[in-house]
């Protein structure tokens, strides 16, 4: 009788371990890990990606393959891996999808992408998006495209930074989040619709896309401030996404939250325009972050010492609170709008 006694409480005290090691992690304060974005290591990496040497990054040139081993290191650097299920960093896009629309004798070209499993719930799965093609040589000139899209796509790197150092401290995100760097949106946002028709994990299980097009400078409705950012899209699909990007600015960032472009009506038709809708068109809830065209846009005066890095890194800070709660919150965002 004894035996048995000790052995239930042996299973019962082994039970109890069992039950608190998988006890949910309170990842409710994400603030040691937004001061970990910083405009000192945004800048060091966009005077890399918009340097000279990128030539412009042109979709499939050698200057934006050059650009994306760069990106590859940096997250090789931080210890964050390729996707689960993928064999490297790339995703190819061949030269035949890039050219089916409209032939521009684009060569074969690659999305870049890395991955942070969840520690919950690794099946539902949060893309976070930006270009990092811009426009090439013209004229003999280059074309940098510091804010277009060099800015979104350091803040994508410094974001999975910061989640990959939460992760380390054990408060890592509990979905899964795919960083996705998206070739050939200048011609066409090809990148981001071919990862939609060929995604790695089922779109079922994309929970939302951040995508983050142009947010290191400001555009001449903001002449006096640069503590904005246009947000477009998160209430096309979602009401609880909008309620988010708004409750998680004003507890943190308190950034000038700015929908002038979210009207339907904008002739801009800028929810049309960049990556992000290519996962609206599948029904996935989308947020843009965008600081407006101002007079360097598609120029050669798009370079690194034209953004404003603080403006840079408050707006990097935004995404990376509505990820955070997007990646920790118990329920995904409800779809409740066509």
């Amino acid at each position: 009788m004894k035996k048995i006694v000790v052995l239930l409480l042996i299973a019962s005290a082994f039970s109890c371990k069992n039950a608190q090691s998988v006890v949910s992690k309170d990842n409710s304060d994400p603030t040691k890990y937004v001061n970990a974005i910083t405009q000192k290591d945004l800048k060091k990496m966009l005077y890399v990606v918009a340097s000279d040497e990128m030539q412009g990054r042109e979709t499939g040139s050698a200057g934006q393959k050059k650009a994306g081993l760069y990106m590859i290191g940096q997250y090789k650097k931080n210890n964050i891996s390729f996707p689960k299920g993928a064999k490297d960093y790339y995703q190819p896009v061949p030269a035949a999808f890039l050219n089916a629309r409209r032939n521009e004798n684009l060569p074969d070209s690659e999305n870049i992408w890395a991955y942070i499993e969840g520690s919950e719930k690794p099946d539902e799965v949060l893309v976070i998006s930006a270009h990092y093609d811009h426009v090439g040589i013209k004229n003999g000139e280059i074309y940098n495209g510091a804010d277009d899209d060099g800015s979104g796509t350091v803040a994508v790197m410094e974001m999975a930074k910061a989640f990959a150092k939460a992760k380390k401290d054990g408060h890592g995100p509990k979905r899964s989040i795919l960083f996705l760097h998206v070739t050939g949106e200048e011609h066409g946002l090809h990148g981001s619709r071919y990862y939609s028709e060929n995604p790695l994990f089922p779109i079922a299980n994309t929970i939302t896309d951040i995508n983050i097009d142009m947010i290191g400078r400001r555009d001449v409705e903001h002449a006096n401030t640069n503590n904005y950012v246009y947000v477009i899209g998160a209430d096309r699909l979602s009401t609880d996404l909008h309620n988010i990007v708004v409750a998680q600015n004003e507890k943190f960032t308190k950034v000038d939250l700015d929908f002038k472009f979210n009207d339907p009506k904008d002739p801009n038709h800028f929810y049309e325009r960049s990556d992000h809708y290519n996962f609206a068109k599948h029904g996935i809830p989308a947020v843009f972050f965008f600081n407006g065209v101002h007079e360097d846009y598609h120029g050669k005066g798009d370079e690194p010492e034209k953004i404003e890095y603080d403006a840079l890194t408050k707006r990097t800070q935004l995404a990376f609170v509505v990820a955070w709660e997007l990646a920790n919150r118990e329920n995904r965002p409800v779809v409740d709008k066509k």
